[in-house]
């Protein structure tokens, strides 16, 4: 029973080069009931995800060898697994470009401890949320444009039978859209919908999973097609949905 328990500890990568500062947020977050594992680099870091596994990736931007940057786009490539960026830079620009290569949340620094394990807890909750909704509340099969929707397994099947890999925050995004087709949604609103998957909320960080949804569904201008830009609006999901 004990072994049980331990293993439902989240299990957490703290990539961080400053050793004082690893050392610190390992142990904070054991303090408050996951289980951590530091990385100076991103040699530890592959060590450690090939090894045990992790269920979510606190990763510094500015890193030897391969940056922050590098490291989240070769992690997106690789899967799901989610990442919040941890970094002294914090402008939107950054916050922007970190979503965009696939981080869940970005996290400036300085930043207090209660925010940082809240942002954390966020985005661990993203993939309970939907599996503990009431039953029949939800549809298993949303199908649209020949694509399907797996609600359950949290998969998008394409239209040749390929699974197409989705971070937590599109999944949330793209949910949003099929719940509510054929009708404009502001930025605010899809933020609302989405609020248990997106931690950095900003009105911008819904113009960057747009974009990531839109490269994933198909060729561009197929895309574009599916999701519409209402110029001083929002969005629309342009497509007939269907649900089993």
């Amino acid at each position: 029973m004990s072994c049980e328990l331990v293993n439902a500890e989240p299990h957490l990568l703290v990539v961080e080069d400053d050793t004082g500062t690893r050392a610190l947020l390992t142990r904070f977050l054991q303090q408050n009931g996951f289980r951590a594992t530091g990385a100076r680099n991103g040699h530890e870091m592959w060590d450690a995800l090939r090894s045990v596994s992790i269920d979510l990736v606190l990763l510094d931007l500015m890193l030897p060898g391969a940056s922050g940057l590098d490291l989240c786009r070769a992690i997106r490539r690789e899967g799901t697994i989610p990442i919040i960026m941890v970094t002294a830079r914090g402008s939107e620009a950054d916050r922007v470009l970190g979503l965009e290569l696939g981080a869940d949340d970005y996290v400036p620094k300085p930043f207090s401890r209660a925010e940082l394990l809240a942002r954390i807890r966020a985005v661990l909750r993203r993939g309970k949320a939907m599996v503990t909704a009431p039953s029949g509340a939800r549809a298993r099969h949303l199908r649209f444009a020949s694509w399907v929707l797996d609600t359950a397994r949290h998969e998008l099947m394409a239209p040749d039978g390929a699974a197409v890999e989705l971070s937590g925050a599109e999944y949330a995004v793209l949910l949003a859209f099929l719940e509510h087709p054929q009708r404009v949604m502001t930025r605010d609103r899809i933020l609302k919908l989405s609020r248990n998957r997106i931690g950095e909320v900003f009105d911008r960080s819904v113009d960057v999973l747009v974009s990531r949804l839109r490269r994933k569904l198909s060729a561009p201008e197929e895309a574009s097609e599916l999701i519409k830009t209402v110029r001083g609006s929002g969005y629309l999901f342009a497509a007939e949905v269907s649900r089993e």
